[in-house]
Formats: C-alpha cells, structure tokens, sequence
C-alpha cells in the first residue's frame, strides 16, 4: 500500500529544502498540508493539521526547540506521531538518539528521492 493521500508536515528552517521535499512528497502523490521553520511553529501546526507523518530535521533555530526537542513535544502529544527525522548530521550516536526518543527512521541528507520515498511508505505502513 503506497498510503496515497497521505498527510504530512514538513519541518525545516530552509526553504529551499521545503521547496526540495514538498516537489518530492507531491509528486509522489503525498498532501503536504504544511510546513514549519522551527520547533514552535511545528508543535502549533501538528496541533492544527494533525498530519498522517511529519518529516523533521534535527538543526532548527530555535534553541529551546531543535529538533530532538520538538521529536519530544510532539511525542508527548502523540505517543503514536509518524516521524522521519532528515539531516545532514547523521553520526550514529545521534541516529540513534532520536530513533529511542521515537522518531520512526532516519534520512541522511543528502538523499536520493526514492530513498526518502521507500522510507515515508515504510513508516506510514507500520503500525504504531
């Protein structure tokens, strides 16, 4: 099952990296319902959007939010929260930090789209 349709929330400080997801998630016919630059905005916007997946990288601006931060907020939200965490800081102490924490993969940037892809479909698969 490819979950079509699906709902995602794009978490990154770059546009030019939401710009890169959003043609990539689309266009494998993913509804990205939104975005967010830092950790605030994406607490406030997985409240509102409820997606099926957010996609997260670990460096975002705000200090009191990066990403293992708001890996954790959304957690306690929603136990069940889909996330794939995508950065270029990928050494394996971190990976598997956020993975216990519970984030459901790891991308590594940079990354071929259909890797991301075959990752997103693996994820919204699983059960919680």
């Amino acid at each position: 099952m490819k979950h079509k349709n699906a709902r995602i929330l794009i978490v990154n400080d770059s546009l030019f990296m939401r710009r890169i997801l959003r043609k990539i998630l689309t266009c494998a016919g993913y509804d990205v319902v939104g975005e967010a630059t830092d950790g605030t905005i994406a607490v406030q916007r997985y409240r509102e959007l409820k997606p099926d997946l957010v996609t997260m990288d670990i460096v975002l601006p705000d200090i009191e939010m990066n990403g293992i931060e708001t890996l954790k907020w959304l957690i306690s939200i929603n136990p069940e929260v889909k996330i794939v965490m995508i950065s270029a800081v990928g050494y394996e102490e971190l990976i598997n930090e956020v993975l216990s924490i519970g984030a459901k993969d790891f991308v590594v940037k940079p990354f071929k789209p259909e890797i991301l892809i075959k990752t997103i479909q693996q994820v919204l698969t699983e059960r919680s």
